[in-house]
């Protein structure tokens, strides 16, 4: 990420990858104010074994483009909510790579999504992590059946105020 600030967007990121056993390293690498440490990061990720880079950054968010640059490895950007534009500045920052150098971008804010994009990278080359995701949208799929005939048995109302409750 590219200030610690950014931590509470990305730390959903980690739990994911961790929930799903995968190995995890977070770090602080600004593009503007480290950038000689985000180069050497991104230019060793893959020969470290590194196999699949998450970046947030707000604001100007080159990090994700630039570490993308830097790398052949899958890169994900996640937009982080700035103050003056809410992120869409993040966002706009992100998505709008130019040809030949993409990165995979997430709504603003939803490290969740950035992690679990990251898992079925990873997924698909390894059978065990893809039964995980498998799992993991069954069970989604499970909760909204299990909402859906609890909203069928209490009507929207009640529903409603059992939610507010």
């Amino acid at each position: 990420m590219g200030s610690d600030s950014d931590l509470p967007t990305m730390q959903p990121a980690v739990q994911v990858l961790e929930d799903f056993g995968v190995a995890v390293e977070v770090r602080v690498l600004s593009a503007h104010r480290t950038p000689l440490e985000m180069v050497a990061f991104a230019e060793a990720a893959a020969g470290r074994g590194l196999k699949v880079i998450v970046a947030g950054a707000g604001g100007a968010a080159h990090l994700p483009g630039m570490v993308a640059a830097l790398t052949t490895l899958p890169v994900i950007g996640v937009p982080v909510q700035s103050r003056a534009l809410s992120g869409v500045d993040s966002l706009h920052s992100i998505v709008q790579m130019p040809a030949g150098i993409p990165v995979a971008t997430v709504a603003i804010g939803n490290g969740t999504n950035a992690g679990l994009l990251a898992v079925q990278i990873l997924a698909t080359a390894d059978p065990a992590l893809a039964e995980a995701i498998s799992r993991y949208r069954l069970r989604l799929h499970d909760q909204v059946c299990a909402k859906d005939a609890r909203l069928l048995e209490l009507g929207s109302t009640a529903y409603l105020a059992a939610m507010e409750a």
